[in-house]
């Protein structure tokens, strides 16, 4: 097991990545403790893994909530004596940020993805960071996406604070590094199984005239095997990026756009 004994906080636990890593996690032995703004949907994904076997706690924490992070980080060191692993899922839904091209964007819908992943990132970093530096140990891990590289219409603010993310994947690795501590993203495409695609093909729908079926076909047209990742694949990325075999492995963010964006 390449996590056995580790114990990992997974931030947005309720979404599809966020569940899928916090399912691979524990099938590889870490004890995980899941969080997110709703609890129903991180009990769901806590009770599937303790039904196969494995270890998992959840809890309702806003990932923009300083006080509230730091009191649940302070819970898992108490139960569980240290934080191994943090990993920041946090998303919110497209439809609120994406669809209006920047020359008719308003400031507060521009400036709201920064408000959400780079903020939280920086958060759950941060704190996580403080608990870790005394062990000198630990690894902290985020999600970006294709956007963060590469210009695309109608996205708003979601590309710039996702390349944001991981300026902030560097940074932190050039400061916690020399503690022992790794820091490092995963940048999937976008994952029929999650709900991405699907909020980015919404407010093309019409003015493209594409089907959801074409639009899926349109994204893997732009990969090399031809075909969309998928949540299985990232996951079993992400176990490997957490595990002492990636030690190596710090400041960079993986590229796992299957080609479609060239590195």
């Amino acid at each position: 097991m390449l996590l056995h004994d580790k114990v990992a906080v997974i931030y947005g636990a309720g979404g599809g990545i966020g569940g899928a890593v916090a399912r691979a996690f524990a099938a590889e032995g870490a004890k995980v403790f899941l969080t997110g703004r709703s609890l129903a949907p991180v009990e769901v994904v806590a009770k599937d893994i303790v039904s196969a076997g494995g270890s998992a706690e959840a809890a309702e924490v806003d990932a923009l909530d300083e006080q509230a992070v730091d009191r649940h980080l302070q819970s898992v060191i108490d139960r569980a004596g240290r934080v191994d692993i943090s990993f920041n899922a946090v998303g919110i839904p497209n439809a609120e940020i994406v669809g209006v091209p920047l020359a008719e964007l308003g400031v507060e819908q521009f400036s709201l993805p920064f408000a959400t992943y780079a903020t939280s990132y920086f958060l759950t970093a941060r704190l996580a960071a403080r608990r870790m530096i005394p062990s000198q140990s630990g690894v902290i891990m985020t999600v970006t996406a294709l956007h963060s590289r590469t210009g695309l219409p109608l996205v708003g603010g979601y590309g710039p604070a996702q390349a944001a993310k991981e300026a902030l994947t560097r940074d932190l690795s050039a400061e916690l590094a020399p503690h022992g501590i790794r820091v490092v993203g995963l940048r999937p495409q976008g994952m029929p199984e999650t709900r991405t695609i699907k909020d980015a093909f919404l407010p093309r729908a019409k003015a493209s005239g594409m089907t959801w079926e074409q639009w899926q076909e349109l994204l893997a047209s732009r990969t090399h095997p031809r075909r969309l990742m998928t949540l299985d694949e990232a996951a079993n990325m992400a176990v490997f990026m957490a595990s002492d075999k990636a030690s190596g492995m710090t400041g960079t963010t993986v590229n796992l756009t299957m080609g479609s964006l060239d590195d």
